[in-house]
């Protein structure tokens, strides 16, 4: 099995840098904001945490391609970055402090590409979560003072906590039925958003989540994060991994339970 800790050590590194260049800005009274052509936000946070990632890339992994949310994609090969500069940038042009640099290395296999390191920090939280192949989950502030993370052993709905970001991705979906049936059925349902639900799936705190609607860099890291945790993390369409456009994640125990009822096999 490859050997992942310096890529792993290398993502907390690019965590850093970014952690740093986002808290400066983070509630500046200047910060700039413009609308992008799909009517999402972007600030000039993003764009600059993105290209402080890819200029240390470019010197640390110079053969590695790499995706990014505001510039796209650059390189080819097997091993490829996936660059979310800032998950939850509505949260974090309102003040609100739930927002993430959310950063995985995918690398080609038999099966497709598949995330084999993801790093998720949430800086205005204190809080960091980490993972790759083989080596399992783990949150803290660093490498060497860490804790590592298990989903859940919770097994039937009625006991489940259940997160999600909001209710009309669901409903332009057709799925807002069964999205209220799980609601209702289950014992608790909080709207945490973005990469929080996963990372509360990875550390035992949330049994569920899912989101209907989302791209690969909102997903490549949260996935290892959750899958090393012990968790299951699939699209709606239950295909494993961060593909699908769409999301699903678990403790595993929960996992096809979740699909009856919001998976794309509903009716």
């Amino acid at each position: 099995m490859p050997d992942y800790h310096d890529d792993l050590r290398l993502g907390h590194v690019l965590a850093d840098a970014a952690d740093a260049a986002t808290m400066e800005r983070f509630k500046a009274l200047d910060l700039k904001v413009e609308t992008k052509p799909d009517m999402t936000p972007v600030s000039e946070a993003d764009k600059s945490a993105e290209e402080l990632i890819r200029s240390q890339l470019q010197r640390a992994r110079p053969r590695d391609a790499v995706l990014g949310e505001e510039f796209g994609s650059e390189g080819a090969g097997p091993r490829r970055w996936i660059i979310d500069p800032i998950d939850g940038t509505k949260n974090y042009v309102r003040g609100v402090p739930v927002w993430a640099t959310l950063i995985a290395l995918m690398e080609r296999g038999e099966g497709g590409d598949r995330p084999v390191v993801g790093i998720v920090s949430a800086p205005a939280l204190n809080r960091r979560w980490w993972a790759a192949e083989g080596l399992g989950a783990f949150t803290g502030r660093s490498l060497t003072s860490a804790t590592r993370l298990q989903v859940s052993q919770v097994g039937r709905i009625q006991d489940a906590s259940f997160a999600y970001s909001s209710l009309t991705g669901w409903e332009e979906r057709g799925k807002l039925p069964g999205f209220l049936d799980l609601s209702r059925d289950c014992w608790r349902t909080r709207a945490y958003g973005d990469f929080w639900p996963y990372m509360m799936v990875a550390e035992g705190t949330v049994d569920i989540c899912a989101e209907p609607e989302l791209s690969l860099w909102d997903m490549a890291a949260c996935a290892v994060v959750v899958q090393e945790a012990g968790g299951q993390f699939t699209g709606l369409d239950g295909k494993p991994g961060p593909h699908s456009g769409n999301a699903a994640a678990s403790n595993g125990l929960l996992h096809e339970d979740l699909l009856t009822y919001i998976g794309d096999a509903r009716h």
